[in-house]
């Protein structure tokens, strides 16, 4: 029997009005459907307007999705991007000095809805961390963010389940773990025994060996996929439903080619009836395309990169750029509104 893919076709701007086939999707208070192409692995199966999609399915398409640290989730939310390391693609070695990381925090969350914390590079090529080492670059900064009274909630971004129980037993409020709960066996009771929400991402391969070559039947299903077989994995390990995020995993083992699919499809994972992270900021791609050969000249790009997942119904978006992301995204809002709600 062949796979159906609900793939929600996303609108944004004042031209909604109220009817049975015009809809929120996932819980967005800006972007809407009013129909659904089913994707099949040989293509389109079926178009369908709102109100012929199954009640199941239009559940997962259109409820508003849980509470992230406190947050809603009914507008994007920034996650801003503290990488405490010397070797990260765009801000290695920018935070190592504990006061420097600490007022880019303070900076950072005027704007930024969460902090990601992250002590060990993910980017392709790099070397794994000692989790001695990797605890000892991200502990101090989270103690001494909550020492200097920011109430923003903090991320730690781990693959390793000693370092997340150690960073939430400091005050992190979540995990982000780009393995999805593969890399590390014990990662899952951490997470599940903290009652701490978790960010499942997709990757292909670790990041030392994951760009070498990547390859899919078709990226933005195999994505789906396995995002899907990460949620149940969750679930057995006793992870809440309502606290699993998902990423698709934007340059984890995946080319240019790999990167635009996913983003040009990036409403379809709101099929799985969860909220969905977008992380591409200042990516390889965002230079090739934009000409820009250094991560730190693609702020930009990655602005455009952030709408485009913003327009897509995306719930969270983590970035370097929080201050310009924020205000791209309220004026993003501002322009989707209908005309009793525009500023």
């Amino acid at each position: 029997m062949t796979r159906s893919y609900p793939h929600a076709i996303p609108r944004t701007g004042p031209s909604r009005e109220a009817g049975p086939s015009r809809r929120a999707l996932a819980g967005s208070g800006h972007v809407w459907y009013d129909n659904v192409d089913v994707l099949g692995r040989d293509g389109v199966l079926e178009f369908l307007d709102a109100d012929e999609v199954p009640p199941e399915m239009r559940d997962r398409l259109e409820a508003p999705r849980a509470d992230l640290c406190g947050l809603s989730l009914d507008r994007p939310r920034v996650m801003g991007i503290l990488n405490v390391t010397p070797d990260s693609f765009s801000d290695g070695g920018d935070h190592l000095d504990l006061g420097q990381a600490v007022r880019r925090a303070v900076a950072m969350s005027r704007e930024a809805d969460i902090l990601d914390i992250g002590g060990e590079s993910t980017r392709p090529g790099a070397a794994p961390v000692p989790l001695a080492e990797e605890i000892r670059r991200t502990v101090p900064v989270i103690r001494a963010i909550h020492e200097a009274g920011l109430k923003t909630p903090i991320s730690i971004d781990t693959r390793n389940a000693r370092v997340a129980a150690a960073a939430l037993e400091a005050g992190a409020h979540m995990v982000n773990d780009v393995s999805a709960l593969r890399h590390d066996p014990d990662m899952a009771r951490v997470v599940a025994e903290s009652g701490a929400p978790v960010c499942l991402m997709h990757s292909q391969g670790d990041p030392e060996t994951m760009q070498k070559d990547p390859r899919y039947d078709n990226v933005a299903l195999d994505v789906y996929d396995h995002l899907e077989a990460r949620v149940e994995a969750a679930l057995e390990a006793g992870i809440a439903r309502e606290k699993i995020i998902l990423d698709p995993g934007i340059g984890f083992g995946k080319t240019l080619a790999h990167n635009m699919a996913v983003l040009r499809q990036l409403s379809l994972y709101h099929a799985l009836g969860l909220p969905v992270l977008l992380g591409a900021s200042r990516k390889r791609f965002i230079g090739t395309i934009g000409g820009a050969e250094t991560a730190k000249a693609r702020m930009p790009g990655s602005l455009a990169v952030a709408l485009h997942g913003a327009g897509q119904g995306v719930q969270v978006i983590r970035v370097h750029d929080a201050a310009e992301t924020t205000q791209a995204l309220k004026l993003h809002a501002a322009l989707a509104a209908r005309d009793e709600d525009a500023v």
